[in-house]
């Protein structure tokens, strides 16, 4: 039996997939911590609080994933250090984690001047700041109609800089704006052209 279990334990080690965790604190920001967990395949979990039991999962496209890996790699999978040592001003505390079976390596660091390091924090910070905005346009849209159309702008803001990530998630609640005349009307049109310049590039990779 013993045998055996140690068999079992071996195999799922052997089984188990790259992973990648991001987390950061920053004490009186908003929110003031969030994590991030990536598997190899692209699924994502996005919390902003470690006993979140109300997680944020989406799924992210080959290209995405694959850059968060390959910049994991630049980095020697968080085996050196990436802070500065510059005396700078608290940014927060980040923590990058790459799990791999038995591997196993954190890193923690306020400021880095590694261009891979800030690339990866960056992409990290896209994530959460694509969330933040899912977050309050779902909130926005069942709670506070009034506020939808500056909730959309700033996500449109984003979106024109690249910086929304897996943005197909944001479609149902889009359409379900635009078709909805309880909105103003501004906001109808403003998540109709939002999902129409979404699901543009989406048809275009498609060859569509």
């Amino acid at each position: 039996m013993r045998i055996v279990a140690i068999a079992l334990v071996l195999s799922t080690t052997l089984c188990a997939a790259p992973r990648l965790f991001y987390s950061k604190y920053f004490k009186g920001s908003v929110p003031e911590f969030v994590a991030i967990t990536v598997e190899r395949d692209g699924q994502l979990t996005y919390q902003e609080a470690k006993d979140d039991d109300n997680p944020i999962h989406i799924q992210l496209d080959r290209a995405t994933a694959q850059e968060l890996f390959d910049l994991t790699e630049k980095l020697d999978r968080f085996q050196r250090p990436l802070e500065s040592g510059l005396k700078i001003a608290n940014l927060g505390a980040k923590t990058f984690r790459f799990e791999d079976g038995a591997e196993h390596h954190e890193i923690q660091f306020n400021y880095s001047e590694d261009a891979n390091a800030q690339a990866l924090l960056d992409r990290f910070e896209c994530i959460t700041e694509t969330e933040q905005h899912f977050a309050n346009l779902d909130r926005t849209a069942h709670f506070e109609k009034l506020g939808v159309n500056d909730v959309l702008l700033q996500m449109q803001v984003s979106w024109e800089r690249n910086r929304l990530v897996a943005p197909e998630q944001f479609l149902p609640l889009l359409d379900r704006i635009a078709k909805n005349e309880s909105y103003l009307h501004i906001s109808r049109e403003r998540a109709a052209a939002i999902a129409e310049a979404i699901r543009k590039p989406v048809a275009q990779e498609r060859g569509q």
